[in-house]
């Protein structure tokens, strides 16, 4: 029987194996459905996608319900109500925290003092997914990566539509298989696949991804895009879908 317990570390792996590979990463304040406990690694599922995998032990305590989320890009846990105080933590996109106070220009949290401007009601979401792939532009790419500071295709189409209330899995297999089939014209919102690679699209011919190509969360044009992982070797387009 799983318990569930939350991510206490800023940003961690969810690995295949104890110290194996990074799969995907979960943030602070995530839940985690632990099944099993050895020693310093845990195994167990994501709430939000039911992703397994491990995590370290150490990243782990009992959930606790949240208030909050971060919806800046990133943010960070003052020491005191004062931008020049120290920072206690760094909190990406998508971080979960529980308010107890307001204190000025911040919200009191265990972690520290987080600026107001950085946190949202948990359950208020962005109304457009594109305008969220969009803040991540330039982030470098990191397999298996989920923050600003290091993200991958998979990874930025999760993270637009979790942030603006859209289900979503984490990896391309099962995106293609979740989002609707669409075959019309190109437009803004739509899912383009490759095998292993998604990109989405931002208008009628550009879309953005996060790709190894640029090492970076870039926009290119569609077509551009097609015909250049076709002549790199990594095969044609595979599946289109819609948001």
């Amino acid at each position: 029987m799983s318990v569930a317990h939350q991510i206490r570390a800023g940003l961690t792996d969810l690995c295949r194996s104890p110290n194996g590979p990074r799969d995907r990463q979960l943030m602070l304040g995530e839940a985690f459905r632990l099944l099993e406990q050895d020693g310093d690694w845990s195994r167990g599922h994501a709430e939000k996608d039911g992703y397994p995998g491990y995590v370290r032990t150490a990243h782990l305590e009992p959930f606790l319900a949240k208030t909050h989320w971060v919806t800046g890009l990133s943010s960070h846990a003052y020491a005191a109500p004062d931008l020049k105080s120290a920072n206690h933590v760094s909190l990406p996109f998508g971080a979960q925290v529980t308010v107890t106070a307001k204190s000025g220009a911040y919200y009191e949290t265990a972690q520290g003092f987080i600026p107001q401007q950085h946190l949202r009601p948990l359950g208020t979401f962005f109304a457009d997914p594109i305008a969220v792939a969009m803040m991540f532009l330039g982030s470098p790419y990191l397999w298996g990566g989920n923050s600003a500071s290091g993200i991958d295709c998979s990874g930025l189409v999760q993270v637009a539509c979790l942030a603006s209330g859209l289900d979503c899995p984490g990896d391309t297999g099962p995106q293609l298989e979740f989002f609707p089939n669409f075959d019309g014209d190109w437009g803004k919102g739509q899912l383009i696949f490759w095998p292993g690679h998604v990109a989405l699209t931002i208008s009628s011919d550009k879309l953005i991804h996060a790709n190894a190509h640029a090492m970076a969360v870039t926009v290119e044009e569609i077509e551009v895009t097609i015909s250049r992982i076709a002549e790199a070797g990594d095969g044609p387009v595979t599946h289109r879908a819609q948001l």
